[in-house]
């Protein structure tokens, strides 16, 4: 995206530690001085609820609708557990992602050189680690009809979600998948369970049609979900993007995180279909949570909030340079030894929210 006017960003805080990694987004944007951005902040999940009884007001999805951008960064607590599932803080960024249609989730897994001793794995195993997951976000159990809880005689009940995909939603998330190879390693492992269902099946053969079709160039293969999950503990680099849906993308990329230390490194891209006036709908978050556990204490590590934002830069206004820019800066602050309290390792001082930021900020000047 080129632009002469400033870059229109919705930034929605959300609750527990959202605020305050967001806080850090904004001094790593002040940093890029040569960059003009222009923030509106708004409400969502359970700040929404508070102030307005809802999750997402039609007024803050207009507002998303028509930024440039949407940096989000959590919701969720505790004290809303009793609400109605349909009445949840979560459902808004559900609602976020199916009005703006995001149907392609990116979600990055980079294991950083100074924080391959973090993992639960080996440091041989780990490090270098570059994978690139691309999840269906709009399709699949998560939104297929019919759903819902159904009374049965005698007081009994059953849950009903169903798992469902059309070809066109599967073709238009594996071209995500392999125009981004042919800008890595040129290589897409597809995951579904084709071996028990019929939308996996599908999924498979419709991937494979597409890859015939238009990526001949790309080296796709297919696994089944369950031996994914074993091989990325097992032999992870051994995948450069990998393609999925949205149940089974949503459990391996969490998994993908954890190689790399913690939830609060991982960065997320949803993104949806080039508009009309060649805007891409698209939201950007960090992957870990409202962790109210340690809401309001500075302890939140703001890293996975700061690298979205340079996903931000990367895939909604085309800045490459300035992205790696700031991807950079956190490797430097990393390899100063500055660790927040999930990536401390026994002995290491443990630094704050705020010092961290400090650190990145210094480190892009």
């Amino acid at each position: 995206m080129t632009t002469n006017r400033p870059f229109q960003i919705l930034m929605l805080p959300g609750d527990g530690i959202g605020p305050e990694v967001m806080a850090q987004v904004r001094r790593v944007m002040a940093a890029l001085s040569h960059l003009r951005f222009e923030i509106t902040e708004d409400l969502v999940g359970g700040a929404a609820i508070e102030a307005h009884g809802i999750p997402l007001s039609q007024e803050t999805l207009a507002q998303a609708m028509a930024a440039d951008a949407v940096l989000f960064g959590a919701v969720g607590g505790p004290q809303f557990d009793t609400l109605p599932f349909e009445s949840k803080p979560e459902r808004g960024l559900l609602s976020l992602r199916k009005n703006m249609e995001l149907f392609a989730n990116l979600r990055p897994a980079l294991c950083f050189a100074p924080l391959a001793g973090a993992s639960t794995l080996k440091r041989e195993v780990i490090e270098g680690l570059d994978i690139l997951i691309v999840r269906e976000l709009t399709g699949g159990v998560y939104f297929g009809e019919p759903r819902g809880i159904i009374p049965l005689p005698g007081g009994k009940r059953r849950g009903v979600n169903t798992h469902s995909y059309t070809t066109d939603e599967i073709h238009r998330v594996a071209r995500v998948a392999f125009e981004l190879a042919g800008k890595r390693q040129g290589r897409v492992c597809s995951a579904e369970k084709s071996n028990v269902m019929e939308a996996g099946l599908l999924w498979r053969e419709e991937v494979r049609a597409l890859h015939a079709a238009e990526f001949p160039d790309i080296e796709l293969t297919h696994m089944l979900a369950d031996n994914m999950a074993m091989q990325l503990v097992r032999r992870p680099k051994q995948f450069d993007v990998i393609l999925t849906d949205n149940l089974f993308g949503d459990i391996l990329s969490d998994e993908a995180a954890m190689l790399t230390g913690s939830l609060g490194m991982l960065p997320s891209a949803s993104l949806g279909a080039r508009l009309p006036d060649g805007r891409i709908p698209a939201l950007y978050e960090p992957i870990h949570g409202s962790a109210p556990d340690i809401a309001g204490q500075n302890k939140a590590n703001p890293i996975a909030a700061i690298l979205s934002f340079a996903m931000c830069l990367r895939y909604s206004f085309s800045l490459e340079a300035d992205a790696a820019r700031v991807e950079r800066a956190v490797e430097r602050a990393l390899a100063q030894g500055l660790r927040t309290g999930d990536i401390a390792e026994p002995g290491a001082a443990v630094v704050s929210t705020t010092q961290m930021g400090d650190a990145i900020v210094a480190a892009l000047s």
